[in-house]
C-alpha cells in the first residue's frame, strides 16, 4: 500500500514521528496496523552499527532487506532509521515502485544545536545516545532530502524544536491524508509508482516455460540414446515415451552430438515462435510431444 521513510539527522525526533504516524494511521480506519521498521526491532545498538562504515553498510542492509521482504499492497511500512545518504533512499524508493505502491518521505528538520542538546538529555537519563565522535560525523554526513528528487516526493517536513510533535502535527496529518487518499483515474495528488521493466520481476511464466522445454527435450533425447543402446545397433521399430504420446520413428542410428543439435535448433525455433504469437503450452507432455513431432521429421527428412 506505502512505504514511508523517515528521514533525519540523529536526535532529531524521528522515533517520535514514526510512533506519531503510525498511530494516526491505525486511528484512521486502515484494515491492517502499519508498521514500523527500526533498529530496535533487531536489538541493534546504535553506537556499533555506525562505528565504522562496515558495520553501517550492514544495518542499511537488513534494514533494506526486511523492507524488500514486507512491502506490497496491503500494508504500510514506517521505516524509522537515519535514512541520511539519498543513495539509499533511491534503492528504498526503487523497492516501493518494484512493488507498484506510493511512497513519501518524513523529514524531521532540526539543527544539529538541538540535536545535540536532545543527545545530551539522553545520556543524562541513561537513555541510549550517540557517543560525541559518531554523532559530529552523523551529523556531517547527513544528505538532506529535497524535493526536487522524485526518491524524496512528496516530502513531508516536521520541525520537532519549534512546534513540538503529536499525532495531530500538521505533516503528520497531510502525509496520512496522502497515504490513505482514494486513488483513481482522475486523482492527480496521489501518486502511486509503477513498476518498469527493470524493478519488475517479469518473465517468470516464460522462464518456468523454457525450465520445462528444457527438461522435457532431454527426456526425449535419454529415451533415445538408451532405446539405442539396448538395441546394440539394430533397428528400432519405434520408441515409446509414454501413453498419449507419440512414438518416436528412428530407422538408422543418431549419434548424440546430432541429438544435442537438433535439440538446440528446436529450442531456438520454439523461442522464436514464442515471440511472434502467444506461448506454447508450458507442460512437459506438450514439450514432449512438439520435440518428437519435429525429431519425426528431422531424422525421416534426413534417411
Amino acid at each position: 500500500m506505502a512505504l514511508v521513510v523517515i528521514c533525519g539527522q540523529p536526535c532529531s525526533g524521528k522515533s517520535t514521528a514514526g510512533r506519531c504516524l503510525a498511530e494516526a494511521l491505525n486511528e484512521s480506519g486502515l484494515r491492517q496496523a502499519a508498521r514500523i521498521i527500526d533498529e530496535a526491532s533487531f536489538h541493534l545498538d546504535r553506537n556499533q552499527n555506525y562505528a565504522n562504515m562496515t558495520a553501517e553498510k550492514n544495518l542499511r542492509g537488513v534494514l533494506r532487506s526486511e523492507v524488500d521482504r514486507s512491502v506490497s499492497k496491503d500494508n504500510i511500512l514506517i521505516v524509522d532509521s537515519l535514512n541520511s545518504i539519498k543513495g539509499y533512499r533511491y534503492e528504498l524508493w526503487c523497492l516501493a515502485r518494484a512493488a507498484g505502491i506510493r511512497y513519501c518521505v518524513l523529514y524531521c528538520d532540526v539543527d544539529d544545536i538541538h540535536c545535540r542538546k536532545w543527545n545530551e538529555e539522553r545520556r543524562v537519563k541513561g537513555e541510549a545516545a550517540y557517543d560525541d565522535t559518531i554523532f559530529d560525523d552523523l551529523v556531517r554526513r547527513f544528505e538532506k532530502p529535497d524535493r526536487r528528487n522524485r526518491w524524496d516526493s512528496p516530502l513531508f517536513e516536521l520541525w520537532p524544536h519549534k512546534d513540538g510533535l503529536d499525532k495531530s502535527s500538521a505533516a503528520i496529518l497531510d502525509a496520512v491524508s496522502y497515504l490513505t487518499k482514494r486513488a483513481d483515474s482522475k486523482t492527480r495528488d496521489v501518486k502511486i509508482l509503477q513498476p518498469t521493466i527493470a524493478t519488475q520481476n517479469t518473465r517468470f511464466s516464460e522462464a518456468n516455460s523454457l525450465y520445462e522445454l528444457d527438461r522435457a527435450t532431454q527426456e526425449v533425447i535419454n529415451a533415445i540414446v538408451e532405446a539405442q543402446s539396448q538395441a546394440f545397433g539394430g533397428p528400432l521399430n519405434g520408441i515409446s515415451l509414454g501413453q498419449g504420446l507419440p512414438s518416436i520413428n528412428i530407422s538408422r542410428s543418431v549419434g548424440l552430438p546430432e541429438l544435442r543439435r537438433l535439440r538446440r535448433t528446436f529450442i531456438k525455433l520454439t523461442g522464436q515462435t514464442s515471440l511472434s504469437g502467444p506461448p506454447p503450452p508450458s507442460d512437459a507432455d506438450s514439450a514432449k510431444r512438439r520435440f518428437v513431432d519435429y525429431l519425426n521429421r528431422e531424422l525421416g527428412a534426413a534417411a
